[in-house]
């Protein structure tokens, strides 16, 4: 032990090391070429990095409310795969060939490889670099499991913004002719959530900005006739569709006429005043579009009410082109 010890602590001296890493004799047990990773105590003080990890632990118990799950820390609830599990049969709808419990390693790392797997199958297809593997979330490795949870969370469109431009000190510790090397790396958690949603499929939006920039003043101008066609009808007029969508009133009185049916007044804020009851109407609005047919939209109800032009231009391009022949 004695010796372990002292190996650490002159890894820990090196040149190459100037700050200090808090190492426990296990960290330094490696065997010659092996290298290990922890993140940089300095780095899990980051308000950012605290608030990703906040948002992300938020996210999974809303998530998996009904199972009863409550998770307090990735490393110790998610190593398993047990609420790795419950949390992607509820984001996709769809039970996996697992067994329910699992306490040996073997059977918990049987688990996770059918998990991730089947992770991996949805992730691929949208250029998704996997940072992540059973090895590394069954050894309980932060750096991984956020990694695989901001994409589930960009993937599943989670009705919550992450803390963008998240980047963590990452030590890396390699043996080499018996003695412990330490350097430093800079991992980046998560970027922007244009750029980040941008791994997926792209839209008719997304390709009329990409393709038909100059068109978009255009745009804007027809979908303010359109929707003023139908907002008219109680004496309603929209002139900016950044401001006056993003208390979600309009957008849930808006599919009411689209659909021809009266929205019973309790079941939104006809004036709403704080952010969660704005959040409360466009997420409402949301859920009338689906049951009008139309797929989830790919806007968030934070972005909406935070006055992202694009993510409401988004939203009324697709109801433009369902509805653009309703009278």
């Amino acid at each position: 032990m004695s010796d372990l010890q002292e190996e650490g602590k002159n890894a820990i001296n090196a040149p190459m090391n100037p700050s200090t890493v808090d190492m426990h004799p296990e960290d330094t047990f490696l065997e010659e070429n092996e290298e290990r990773t922890m993140i940089d105590p300095n780095s899990k003080e980051d308000p950012k990095f605290k608030e990703l990890i906040k948002v992300l632990i938020d996210w999974i118990n809303d998530v998996l409310v009904e199972e009863r799950i409550i998770v307090k820390h990735l490393e110790e609830d998610l190593y398993d795969g047990q609420v790795l599990q419950k949390l992607l049969e509820k984001l996709a709808d769809r039970k996996l060939n697992v067994a329910e419990v699992t306490q040996s390693e073997i059977g918990q790392k049987q688990k996770l490889q059918t998990v991730l797997e089947a992770v991996h199958d949805l992730l691929r297809p949208h250029g998704w670099t996997i940072k992540w593997n059973v090895d590394s979330i069954h050894g309980k490795n932060l750096i991984s499991i956020l990694h695989l949870l901001v994409a589930l969370a960009m993937h599943f469109q989670a009705p919550t913004r992450l803390p963008e431009h998240v980047s963590v000190q990452v030590v890396v510790v390699r043996k080499r002719e018996g003695l412990l090397q330490t350097t430093h790396v800079t991992e980046e958690l998560t970027t922007t959530t244009e750029m980040m949603m941008g791994r997926f499929e792209r839209d008719a939006f997304d390709t009329l900005l990409i393709m038909r920039r100059n068109k978009l003043s255009v745009v804007q101008k027809s979908l303010i006739t359109f929707v003023n066609k139908h907002l008219n009808k109680l004496n309603l007029e929209v002139t900016e569709l950044e401001t006056q969508f993003a208390d979600g009133v309009y957008l849930v009185l808006l599919m009411g006429l689209l659909e021809d049916y009266f929205v019973p007044l309790h079941n939104f804020y006809l004036t709403p005043e704080s952010f969660d009851q704005k959040v409360h109407n466009v997420s409402f609005a949301f859920e009338l579009m689906q049951d009008g047919g139309l797929k989830k939209p790919k806007a968030r109800p934070e972005d909406v009410v935070n006055l992202d032009l694009k993510s409401t231009l988004r939203v009324l391009y697709n109801l433009f082109t369902k509805y653009k022949n309703v009278e």
